[in-house]
């Protein structure tokens, strides 16, 4: 079956494609360089709008609702849009569908930064529930159900419970269990299911939350599925069909912060990401299975090399440990980038590329080969893994983020902020996790976690001074 039979979208952006590659085309509507390679380069090559050009202006919205109708009977419920902003995006429209400025909701404290500048928007109060650490490395398990449960009993009057799940490297929690003790307290469980736009197509693979029972995931199809950058799905069990949320509300909300020049060529690839999911998921997922299994027992069989696997970790997702090895990853990650093998994430004791469904054996065995001879060419005492800011911070709440966000605040040193009520959002990059959110007390901890970051060579992002000589306090 041709792909573009069962992706309207995706027909409807080749035609137009096709069109342009034999000139029989020249729109007088945006973008500005009307297809013309001629005057910046290649660099607008494919860009496609959705409007009057995918469709004409007052058909591409009914063009798009199809598309988006089948993306929903794909995940098995009633309501699905496609996002241009990322999981960001999605992020924040969901907060701002579930409950009312002033309302708590029970989230995850190692939320993506979107999710947390979502509250602000909505003006939601978080009520944290952190996961579990796994001592010999510091990295994240499951967020315990028995943790969101006792939050909820002391904040019964919670709107929503917030989970990211699977976490950035992987690890899982029991989204049924969650969902059920959402439930029993009459509200809805949303899942940050960005990292896992794969799951649900492929018995090698686990089930898509709201399989699961979640209300609503937000998932990013760039992120292990071919589509293109910034292309994200937000999926939700309404009250039409026995869901806990109402569809106006989240039309609203997605429409909210949505762009109203949406990219034709970003949204065509998620229709075609999800044409390719329904069709080609079992044999790709388990392709991916594979492909991820093998690496992990080569890279194992290597002195002092670990990786990430085990009940409890999804098993699509290639974490790399390299403390026993001695190694330090931004050198391996700098070798790997002189072999055009960059990285999404390297800092002292972790490596994590992303391996998709459009790897094979030839890319991934590269990959393999590269790490093992960078680890040997760097290799030195072991040592002991350090405590990841992103999953490590213990956070001192003072005030609900939005309060803090709109506050009068000042700069000062860094070393005066500690005590003081953090004005700003400071997360080490990747994965986005903040260590100081608004509305926080500027702990010890927390800035000696984020100068450890720094001094090692991370970035620090989205603080207004990344060199963290100054915090921003509320005045």
């Amino acid at each position: 079956m041709d792909l573009r039979d069962d992706a309207p979208l995706l027909d409807a952006w080749l035609t137009f494609a096709g069109a342009v590659a034999r000139g029989t085309v020249h729109p007088f509507a945006i973008p500005g360089h009307k297809q013309r390679t001629d005057l910046v380069g290649d660099v607008i090559r494919g860009d496609i709008p959705l409007y009057a050009a995918c469709a004409p202006v007052k058909g591409a919205d009914a063009l798009l609702a199809r598309a988006e109708a089948e993306a929903a009977r794909a995940w098995g419920v009633d309501w699905a849009r496609f996002s241009v902003g990322g999981s960001t995006h999605g992020n924040q429209a969901l907060a701002l569908a579930v409950a009312a400025p002033g309302d708590d909701v029970i989230v995850s404290r190692t939320l993506h930064r979107s999710l947390l500048l979502g509250l602000v928007l909505a003006g939601l109060r978080p009520v944290w529930v952190r996961p579990d650490v796994d001592a010999a490395t510091g990295l994240p398990a499951c967020v315990p159900v028995a943790y969101v449960e006792h939050a909820l009993a002391e904040h019964s009057g919670a709107r929503a419970v917030f989970l990211g799940d699977p976490s950035y490297v992987g690890t899982t929690s029991d989204v049924s269990a969650h969902a059920r003790a959402a439930h029993a307290a009459g509200i809805p469980l949303i899942v940050d299911a960005a990292w896992a736009a794969h799951f649900g197509f492929s018995t090698a693979l686990p089930p898509h939350a709201l399989a699961l029972g979640a209300d609503a995931i937000v998932t990013s199809a760039h992120k292990v599925l071919p589509a293109a950058s910034q292309a994200a799905l937000v999926l939700a069990r309404t009250n039409h069909s026995g869901g806990l949320l109402d569809p106006d509300r989240l039309g609203r909300a997605f429409d909210a912060s949505h762009t109203t020049s949406p990219s034709g060529t970003i949204l065509a690839s998620i229709d075609a990401a999800r044409a390719v999911l329904v069709r080609d998921g079992e044999q790709l997922g388990r392709r991916l299975v594979d492909l991820v299994a093998t690496a992990r027992r080569r890279l194992s069989a290597v002195p002092g090399l670990r990786v990430i696997d085990g009940p409890g970790v999804e098993p699509a997702k290639l974490v790399i440990l390299l403390a026993d090895t001695g190694a330090h990853g931004h050198d391996v990650e700098a070798d790997l980038w002189d072999c055009g093998l960059p990285l999404e994430m390297a800092d002292r004791d972790l490596l994590v590329p992303i391996v998709t469904i459009a790897d094979d054996e030839i890319s991934v065995g590269t990959l393999v080969d590269a790490v093992v001879a960078s680890v040997e060419r760097h290799r030195s005492a072991p040592r002991e893994p350090t405590g990841w800011a992103a999953w490590s911070v213990d956070p001192v709440t003072a005030t609900d983020p939005r309060t803090a966000f709109f506050a009068p605040h000042v700069a000062v040193p860094a070393d005066e902020a500690v005590g003081r009520v953090c004005a700003e959002l400071v997360a080490p990059y990747p994965p986005g996790i903040p260590v100081l959110a608004p509305g926080e007390v500027v702990t010890g901890q927390a800035l000696a976690a984020l100068r450890a970051v720094r001094d090692d060579g991370g970035r620090i992002a989205y603080a207004a001074d990344p060199t963290l000589a100054t915090i921003q306090v509320l005045a």
